[in-house]
């Protein structure tokens, strides 16, 4: 047997097999996989049960990331580029050997490095955008997966809701049954399943990622266009000469167009209206309401309770028209002025029908986005150098380009490499778990050769690409072509040729 392949002696048939894939080191009785499952003995050798996934950049798809052909016969020639991934490549556990693949390729006349690993991640979480203007807890509140807390609500984004999920603390700092939950919930986000998630003294929760939420059991479809007062800058003109006041229902900020800037500019006449609220500037009010599942992500349901009296001496007259409609347009109701002033619904007006049309038109589809954020940090630098320090400096720089299963990453600006991926990037399936408990990513560092080996890099250990595709790996895993996301660019080029200071 291949030498780089060889990692277990031979033994008898019914010897279990101790695995170094993790800190567990489960021993594994012939034909069975380690706790996490990714592991196995088969044919009295440690397997990684998983396929190594390869992409292929083809230049007619303008360099995306796309399945090697389920019918490609292995040729090389006249084949676009492959990128080996770190999805299924086994991981750099024990610390101290170098990483599973170190894979060189010359693309455009630049000789490339990829360090290709799986990285073991306990400082890891999940960061959970959800498009909702419905408030479904207070900030700060717990958010639990089985009843275990993994997570908070955090502060809320324009037009969507924002969980933070997992991190060291749950996974490690509680009880087993907290971190094995924490573990269970992130794994399933990250590989874009659906989660149940209940906050405390707020809303129940169907997360997946690239879906639509499902909040209390309900489904949301729209993303608010934006705030009222933002509404009504947007569609003041699309009103004017059809109706005489709008106010647009909104948790964050209400607006009311005879009174917003907006309004004013295109020269809309006083109405006398009342708003029950605190006032910011013209058109703008805060708090008419408590946060919750009604009208614009407020309590209401009735939206002529956040009206006071109306003023006569500030134009009020019988007859005056109102609309009132919220941030997606999904509430609207239309009232006129009795003799008494007050507001009385009436049949809504085709004539308004359209404006409402455009705001649902201009509301985005309301999905889950999910963003696995960890720290490459630690130990798994070593599988890339003997100086770990060298990595970070050289991600730093930018002379390393850091992508997470092929789908590129933010890097966090400051000390360590602490990056962030969007999960719907990654093929099907892409993390693992081991079950101290953390998360497993794929990761890859690409950078000259140059660079790779002035870093200290393991030189001795850089294989071809075709010597990946004919050996394989030291976990004997097969190669897969698994249906890659598009829209992954390869490493960019302009940026590893520039030369900076080491």
């Amino acid at each position: 047997m291949d030498e780089l392949t060889q990692t277990q002696p031979a033994t008898s048939p019914a010897e279990k097999l101790r695995c170094d894939a993790c800190p567990v080191m489960c021993y594994i009785a012939e034909g069975r996989t380690g706790a996490c499952d990714r592991y196995g003995n088969f044919g009295n050798r440690i397997v990684r049960c998983d396929p190594v996934a390869i992409l292929e950049h083809r230049a007619e798809t303008g360099g995306e990331a796309v399945a090697v052909s389920d019918n490609w016969d292995g040729n090389p020639v006249n084949c676009e580029r492959r990128f080996v991934s770190g999805i299924g490549a086994g991981t750099t556990y024990p610390d101290f050997k170098p990483a599973p693949f170190i894979v060189s390729q010359e693309v455009e006349g630049v000789d490339l490095v990829t360090v290709v690993t799986e990285a073991i991640f306990s400082y890891c979480g999940v960061k959970v955008k959800i498009d909702t203007d419905r408030h479904i807890g207070a900030e700060t509140a717990i958010v639990r997966a089985q009843g275990e807390p993994i997570g908070h609500v955090t502060t809320a984004e324009y037009g969507s809701q924002m969980l933070s999920i997992g991190g060291v603390r749950h996974l490690t700092g509680g009880s087993k049954s907290e971190g094995r939950v924490t573990c269970e919930a992130m794994l399933a986000l990250c590989n874009r399943q659906p989660v149940e998630l209940t906050i405390d003294d707020g809303s129940t929760i169907i997360v997946q990622a690239g879906q639509p939420p499902i909040i209390d059991g309900r489904t949301e479809h729209r993303m608010r266009v934006g705030c009222g007062s933002a509404t009504i800058g947007m569609f003041a003109t699309q009103w004017k000469g059809l109706v005489d006041e709008v106010v647009v229902v909104d948790d964050h900020i209400t607006g009311v167009v005879s009174e917003h800037q907006a309004g004013k500019v295109i020269g809309w006449q006083d109405t006398g209206i009342k708003i029950v609220g605190r006032r910011s500037t013209p058109g703008r009010y805060f708090r008419v309401s408590e946060p919750g599942l009604g009208w614009g992500g407020t309590m209401l349901n009735d939206p002529l309770e956040i009206l006071g009296d109306w003023n006569a001496k500030k134009g009020a007259r019988p007859g005056l028209s109102l609309m009132m409609v919220s941030t997606t347009g999904e509430q609207f109701a239309y009232f006129e002025l009795d003799d008494d002033l007050k507001p009385v619904e009436k049949p809504f007006p085709e004539r308004l029908r359209k404006s409402v049309d455009l705001i649902e038109d201009n509301c985005e589809p309301a999905l889950c986005t999910v963003l696995f954020m960890g720290g490459a940090g630690g130990s798994l630098r070593a599988g890339v150098t003997e100086n770990p320090v060298n990595l970070t400096r050289s991600v730093q720089r930018l002379q390393t380009y850091v992508t997470c299963g092929g789908a590129p990453v933010y890097v966090w600006p400051g000390g360590g490499i602490t990056l962030m991926v969007d999960v719907t990037r990654l093929p099907d399936n892409s993390f693992g778990y081991v079950p101290t408990p953390a998360l497993v990513a794929p990761l890859e560092f690409t950078m000259r050769r140059d660079h790779y080996e002035a870093l200290g890099g393991y030189a001795g250990e850089i294989r071809s690409v075709d010597d990946v595709l004919d050996r394989g790996g030291e976990y004997f895993n097969p190669r897969a072509t698994p249906q890659a996301p598009s829209g992954n660019p390869w490493p960019p080029l302009a940026q590893l040729r520039r030369e900076r200071p080491s």
